[in-house]
């Protein structure tokens, strides 16, 4: 960081509980105002709010790296602050490295590649389903568990350990830093998590199994086989994506829908408006609200004086709420076409799950609306993520419906 004067200089925190309590309205001001600028929290970084912006950096990793560098600490480079993680793979890599771990990722998150997982997507969703509909109530969170359950399954590791994976990798971006939630994922789980990982990608070239670590493991990259340190940083990848973005996206449209019932009956008489829907919702509530890149020299960015060692956040939800590029951007229309949202990120690193995100997120949404249609949630009751930098969501969402009937036999109960 220098010391030259940074113009202009904005109060924003992004990991406040000020800009959780509102973090639409706090982006909204920015864009208002200078849309770009720099603020002193968590150790300075730059702020870009508007579309053309967050667009133009997400696109140029020349100067807006997303490799590990000193700045900033040590950590996961595309968050700010860092989190303690191992290195990710391919994420936190530039072409030409991002490209070819990249491919690989690419074989088993193509539409082609997630269409097969369709079952497995829609059993696990019934069963979790199952495991409510009977009493008619529950917490929705519960429901919206099936992310996390699905990406452990076709991983390969071990299913019974679902909900530590979830919550551990939920509590390091979502809690606040030095809470005791933090540090219990940060110290305890995450290390406990690793070493199982560690264990089965043993296993796997051991003895493999038809599961996304054996195939992983059974890769090559530069005419040689991936590292296990290689195959870690991949599948540490897909887990912290996998248990976190979809639900997050559809916590936040369930609560929506329960709001606004003349949509939620649009959506129960007309199924093929989901599709739709859904990058609408993607759009509105941005799961994934910002992610981190690092400066790799001095560039006068819009007007911004950017330094080399520069942090700066690229806000996809702001960029998908600017007034310049969508008409009423603070409204849901689920008839929105075309949709060219941010949500899954711009450039070489868009998100590579954003086939499985699509189908997990329809599945889910569809099946609650077939099979509890008139769901109401206490408003009163709800509890949000404490810390909305980076993921948003819900912690409790009660609700009540009418009961149902299971669907799978009790011994395959959730």
């Amino acid at each position: 960081m220098s010391d030259e004067k940074r113009c202009p200089v904005i109060r924003f925190d992004h990991n406040s509980p000020e800009h959780s309590a509102d973090p639409v309205g706090a982006y909204r001001e920015l864009r208002k105002g200078s849309k770009r600028g720099w603020t002193e929290a968590s150790g300075g970084y730059w702020v870009l709010s508007d579309y053309d912006s967050v667009f133009e950096a997400a696109r140029d990793d020349e100067i807006f790296t997303s490799r590990r560098t000193d700045s900033g600490g040590e950590g996961l480079s595309v968050v700010i602050p860092k989190t303690p993680m191992h290195l990710h793979i391919p994420i936190e890599l530039d072409p030409p490295d991002f490209r070819k771990y990249r491919k690989i990722v690419n074989r088993i998150t193509a539409p082609a590649a997630v269409e097969k997982m369709r079952d497995m997507v829609e059993r696990h969703t019934t069963e979790f389903i199952d495991s409510v509909i009977e009493q008619g109530e529950c917490d929705l969170t519960s429901v919206i568990g099936v992310p996390s359950i699905v990406t452990i399954d076709w991983l390969g590791l071990p299913i019974e350990e679902w909900q530590r994976y979830s919550r551990a990798h939920h509590a390091v971006l979502a809690e606040p830093q030095g809470s005791p939630a933090f540090e219990q994922a940060a110290k305890v789980d995450l290390p406990y998590l690793a070493d199982q990982m560690w264990d089965v990608i043993r296993q796997r070239r051991a003895e493999p199994k038809d599961d996304i670590i054996s195939y992983l493991v059974n890769q090559e990259v530069d005419d040689r086989p991936l590292t296990d340190d290689e195959v870690f940083g991949i599948i540490d990848l897909l887990v912290a994506g996998g248990v976190g973005t979809t639900a997050s996206l559809v916590s936040q449209a369930l609560v929506w829908l329960a709001e606004h019932t003349d949509v939620r009956q649009r959506l129960i008489d007309d199924p093929s408006l989901l599709d739709r829907a859904v990058e609408e919702f993607l759009r509105f509530f941005s799961p994934t609200q910002a992610l981190a890149r690092t400066v790799t020299t001095d560039v006068d960015f819009h007007g911004c004086p950017m330094k080399a060692g520069d942090r700066v956040l690229l806000a996809w939800s702001s960029a998908n709420r600017d007034e310049s590029k969508f008409e009423n951007p603070d409204e849901i229309d689920i008839d929105r076409w075309p949709n060219r949202h941010t949500a899954f990120g711009v450039g070489v690193h868009r998100c590579a799950g954003s086939h499985l995100g699509r189908l997990m997120s329809k599945t889910l949404i569809s099946s609650v609306l077939e099979r509890m249609p008139d769901y109401t949630v206490d408003f009163d009751a709800l509890k949000r993520y404490p810390r909305q930098g980076v993921n948003m969501g819900y912690v409790s969402i009660p609700a009540r419906f009418t009961p149902g009937k299971r669907l799978l036999p009790v011994t395959e109960k959730a």
